[in-house]
């Protein structure tokens, strides 16, 4: 018999025995999963989501999902209203697995009574359409596998109603570059004084005011230019990057280093791999997300760092974005090879600002002075000596909880770009 049939139904009949035996049945326990779920609440529709570790999900359905790269989201949605609500799964995943093809794909050795009870338990675990209302209804959804932080896109229908909600979860198990500094609860409960700006020239005075250039831990070298700003929390700034193809990166660490060397030897890609520290405000980036192509290779990446600021309530987070392009050695990495970064780095800035304008939840955009212009003919260098070169501006990105069309977006009345990028020194751009 498969072995992974074996021991889904050795965990079937001890649940069994166990029920069986207890003359009063304890009171479950609370999953883990559920007490840590993310809970949001729209007028009379409140819903909940986790999404479960590998050994939790295993433990659940008594089968490895992760080995099928299967991923479970747990889903509750309390219906308030007097409408009949029904969850939309393509919503988190385009391409997810129903509970019968999930249940197949462990039952290839399996008895035809065997593999009735897998598709049994699997169909029971699933989340079930309508939610009445008055009604909780409480279920999973299987999706495919992400690591390190997983959109969960929830679109609840009625008949002439709908609610959307996109929420940002982190995934167990996954060794987060940003749990160092446990940013997410710095953003939504500041441990230092903030300045909360709801003026648009005070505003850009104050983006204008900051560092050029992120440096070396001691603050003695200047590095990449800093040239990008996001707006937004985990409701709305977090969910738009993800759900356009953003990871979250891994910290620096053996597996990660493995994995890292494992990927560049076979060509292949690895969508969490670390990016090296960078420094501002007297720390290393609070987090960095990247969007990689077929191979390490080749990635657009970004750091973050929550300032101080606020925009109308909203964390303002200070960044830089560059597009590596390829790998080099260098004799200023510890690992003495490092990604090679396109110099043109207004490229990457431009793409991500169009890659947002498609990811709905982009509310106000803008340009602002940051570095100042460095032509091509002239490039500066980051600390890994790569050239740079740019027309000195930084993009102020604006996200909101609402969806938006393109033709809602809003732009800050500051800056007109015009291209300096090639004109050689002492001409008129």
């Amino acid at each position: 018999m498969n072995s992974v049939v074996t021991r889904m139904l050795i965990a079937i009949s001890v649940g069994y025995l166990v029920v069986g035996c207890a003359a009063v049945p304890p009171e479950a326990a609370i999953p883990a999963y559920q007490n840590r779920a993310v809970t949001r609440d729209e007028a009379g529709i409140e819903v909940s989501t986790a999404v479960l570790s590998s050994e939790e999900s295993a433990a659940v359905y008594g089968v490895p999902l992760a080995e099928r790269r299967i991923q479970p989201v747990w889903i509750e949605v309390r219906n308030r209203e007097d409408h009949n609500y029904f969850l939309l799964s393509p919503g988190l995943d385009p391409n997810f697995f129903p509970a019968s093809e999930a249940a197949e794909a462990f039952s290839s050795d399996a008895s035809p009574d065997q593999r009735s009870e897998l598709a049994r338990r699997f169909r029971s675990l699933a989340f079930h359409n309508p939610v009445r209302p008055g009604e909780t209804v409480a279920g999973f959804v299987l999706t495919n596998f992400n690591a390190g932080a997983k959109l969960v896109q929830l679109d609840l229908v009625a008949s002439g109603h709908a609610r959307t909600f996109s929420v940002f979860v982190s995934v167990p198990g996954f060794e987060a570059d940003y749990k160092r500094s446990q940013v997410f609860r710095r953003a939504t409960d500041p441990q230092e004084p903030t300045v909360n700006y709801t003026d648009d020239a005070s505003f850009r005075e104050a983006l204008e005011a900051l560092p050029c250039c992120a440096t070396d831990e001691d603050g003695s070298k200047k590095g990449d230019p800093l040239n990008l700003v996001i707006v937004g929390s985990l409701d709305d700034a977090f969910p738009a990057l993800v759900r356009r193809g953003w990871s979250l990166t891994e910290r620096k660490w053996s597996g990660a280093i493995e994995r890292m060397i494992s990927a560049a030897l076979s060509g292949q890609a690895y969508v969490n791999a670390p990016v090296s520290d960078l420094y501002l405000f007297g720390r290393a980036q609070d987090l960095a997300l990247q969007k990689a192509r077929g191979d390490i290779h080749q990635r657009n990446h970004m750091r973050l760092w929550l300032s101080t600021m606020r925009y109308h309530d909203k964390p303002v987070w200070v960044g830089q974005i560059s597009r590596d392009i390829g790998i080099r050695l260098t004799w200023h990495s510890s690992t003495f090879t490092t990604h090679k970064i396109d110099p043109e780095v207004d490229e990457a800035r431009t793409a991500l600002t169009e890659d947002m304008a498609y990811s709905q939840n982009l509310f106000k955009m803008g340009l602002v002075t940051g570095v100042g212009a460095v032509l091509e003919a002239a490039p500066r260098r980051n600390l890994t000596t790569d050239p740079y070169y740019t027309d000195g501006f930084r993009v102020v990105l604006v996200f909101d909880r609402t969806p938006r069309p393109l033709s809602q977006i809003e732009i800050f009345p500051w800056i007109t770009p015009y291209k300096v990028l090639r004109v050689t020194p002492g001409a008129r751009p």
